[in-house]
This record gives structure tokens, sequence and C-alpha cells, in this order.
């Protein structure tokens, strides 16, 4: 394989991985990650100044010196860590610093190009850290791989990391382990969760796909999500909807409430809550709960996506905006529940790593419409929330409301590929 940049690869894949650090390797993840987000939000702080100058009544002079000497800071992070010597600690990773740099750029380009997000604002102290790093390959390197760069795996249990050094993962997946000395590491981020569980995210490339052979057909499936159960497809095939968090609501709740005591006990105390040992162990059980859920959803989407790319060459979805949905405050639960989003994301990534079409459709009229005729339910006739089996007033065809919209999706998808 020649020495290509990752954006010149073809095929890109992600993976992330269970890792357990040591106690001092655990101290510079904490350092890492907090000088990262000392970083970005030292460019937020620079670019609030300027606005703010650019509003202020005080002398041209003076506001044409200071804008300059900002600007200049914010030019590069050998500015800022000049500016700030802490940041030229050993244990401190540079590119860790220039990848929040980076990131800060990247939230900006986001929000001009869509203007869904917001402009970047202040990152808070929590309990979750984060960092980036890149794998680097010097030139003596004619092949990059796992196995060689500043970031590379000795076994598929075993990372070495820039500043980190030596650390246990979980095992790597044996498809990409056989693939080792064909696939690059690019970016590797550096987490931990609020549970204190710490994770490897690697970004990867290679001129091989990460799959196997792919079996096309000529299935066509359109998919209803609704809350009734988690999907209704264009075959009548029903998925039940798990409600992961529904089930250990009144456990979690009960678990949240003595979290609360504990909370208002340490501050009657004046004790930091950092000390406080008891709240401590409360907040870790309560994360533990809430991560616990998460994975639950995320691993039975997964496997729920996987099979329905595998087994079907077109899939069309409705297009549904999850946070307009949440604002309906009576449905609010059972849609985060579903991880209607998550899914959607999935469905589309998967289908590009395995070559099918994925579509989605305004789902605009989908249930009002009957997927025989075409009539479109209106005034006494519309349907409810409550009705889940109707009949088409002009065909008198008898349908399953969620049946007929996926149907009617299904034919709107095909109509749009037209």
């Amino acid at each position: 394989m020649a020495k290509l940049s990752m954006k010149k690869m073809p095929y890109h894949y992600g993976i992330k991985v269970r890792c357990y650090p040591s106690s001092q390797q655990k101290a510079i993840i904490k350092r890492n990650s907090d000088a990262s987000r000392f970083v970005y939000n030292e460019l937020v702080g620079i670019n609030k100044e300027l606005f703010q100058l650019k509003k202020s009544k005080i002398p041209i002079s003076q506001i044409q010196q200071r804008s300059e000497q900002l600007k200049q800071r914010q030019k590069t992070t050998k500015n800022i860590c000049e500016e700030h010597l802490f940041l030229y600690h050993p244990n401190i990773d540079s590119l860790a610093l220039a990848n929040a740099k980076q990131n800060y750029a990247k939230a900006w380009k986001a929000f001009r190009k869509v203007h869904r997000s917001g402009i970047p604002v202040f990152h808070k102290k929590s309990y979750r850290w984060r960092y980036q790093t890149n794998a680097q390959y010097s030139g003596k390197i004619s092949t990059p791989s796992l196995l060689n760069g500043s970031v590379k795996f000795l076994d598929r249990n075993h990372v070495k990391l820039p500043k980190i050094g030596l650390i246990k993962t979980s095992s790597v997946r044996s498809k990409i382990w056989e693939m080792r000395e064909n696939v690059r590491i690019g970016t590797v981020t550096v987490s931990k969760d609020s549970d204190d569980c710490f994770y490897l995210s690697f970004q990867l490339a290679s001129v091989q796909p990460f799959i196997g052979t792919v079996t096309f057909t000529t299935k066509k499936l359109g998919v209803d999500l609704n809350l009734e159960n988690f999907l209704t497809d264009s075959n009548g095939e029903v998925v039940a909807n798990p409600q992961y968090y529904r089930k250990i609501l009144k456990q979690l709740n009960r678990q949240k409430r003595k979290l609360s005591r504990r909370q208002v006990r340490a501050k009657k105390e004046h004790r930091h809550l950092c000390d406080a040992k008891n709240y401590q162990k409360q907040r870790l059980l309560v994360a533990k709960m809430e991560s616990k859920v998460a994975h639950q959803r995320l691993n039975f989407v997964h496997n729920l996506t996987t099979e329905l790319v595998k087994n079907h060459d077109l899939l069309v979805a409705e297009e549904l905006r999850s946070s307009n949905l949440l604002k309906n405050h009576a449905l609010a639960m059972s849609i985060s529940d579903t991880g209607w989003r998550i899914f959607l994301q999935q469905m589309q990534t998967k289908a590009e790593l395995y070559g099918k079409t994925f579509v989605t459709i305004n789902p605009c009229n989908t249930t009002q419409t009957c997927s025989a005729c075409g009539f479109l339910l209106t005034g006494k006739h519309k349907l409810t929330l409550k009705d889940r089996a109707w009949q088409c007033p002009q065909c008198h065809t008898q349908h399953r409301r969620d049946h007929n919209a996926a149907k009617n999706i299904l034919a709107r998808g095909i109509e749009s590929l037209a």
C-alpha cells in the first residue's frame, strides 16, 4: 500500500474500545483534557472580546492595538502557550492543543454552513474528560499501519499513546486486526464518561473495504417510526420498542432523590461536592444506571440497522426532527426513549458502508393517505393518535395505521429516486 493521506484513502471506519489506564495515566488524561478545554475556552474568550471591542466607544487607537494583540494570540496555539506557561507541562500533548484549536474552527464552520448549531461557547468543567491526538508517521515509514507510528497497537489488547504510554484495552474486532498491515490511524480521541469508564476512539482509513462480501438483493423496504412500537415496515413486520429507560425509571428516580439528599447535606455542612464521598458514590451509581440504558439502546439500534441494511437494497424512512418533536411535553420522554435520531444516523452510515441506498422523505400526510387509492383523509375523517386501524372512505380498504404509513413512505421514496 502506497503512503497515502487519510483523505485520499477510499475507505474510512471508526472503532471505539474500552481502555483501562493506571492511576498515573488517569492523571495525564485529565491534565490533557483540562488543557484542551482551556485552549478552546481561551479562543472563545478572545473572540468574545473582539466582538465587544467593535461595539465599544473607547479611542480607536486603543481598539486597534488591543485587537492586534488578540488576533496575534489567536493565530497559533504556541502564542497561547507563551501567554500561559503551564501549557508547556511535559505531560501535555501538543497535538491535543492543536486539535482543540481545530475543533474551534470546525464549530464556526458548522455554524456558518447550516446555522443549526449556535456559535462556539465556553466548555464547562464536568465529570467527562475528553481530548484528541493524532497518529503521526515519520518519513522512514513507507507503509503506515496499526503497528507503527506515534499511536500503535502492540497486540489486540494493548495500545501505545503519546505521553500516556502503554495502555490496556478491550479486544479489537478480529476483522480490523486481520487488516492491521493495511490500515492507517488518523485521529484518536481519549475520553472518560461520567460513570468513570475510559474509552479510545480511532479514526481509521484503508484502501481495502472494512466489511466482507456484500450481498445485493432487489428488496425494498419502507420504515415507519412510531411510539406504539419501535417501527413497522412496509411488509407488515413490527419491531417492538424495548423501552429501556421506562423499565428502570422508578428505580432511577429513587436513586436520584437519594443523590439530591446527599447533595443538600454536603452543602449544609459546607463541603465541596468533590470531597463528599457519599455524594460521589451515589453520583457514580446514578451515572452507571443511565450509561447502561444508553448502551442497551445503542446495541439494540446497531443490531437492527445492520440487519435491515444487509437484507435490503433500498430503505426509506421519514425525515424526523427529534428536537422539534421533543417540544411536545406529553410525548417527550417516550420519544427520547426510542432513539430515532440514532437509528436514522446509523441507517445512513451503514447504507454508505455497504453500498446500499437509504432515503428520507417528508412525513407529511403519510399516515392520512390511503396506500391503495391515494385518498387523503381530511376534516371529520382525519385520524387521531388513538386510531390504530381504519377503513378508507373511498375504496373501503382496511388499513393498520402504521403499516399503511410504511407503504406510503416506500412509494414516496421510490418516486423521489425516479
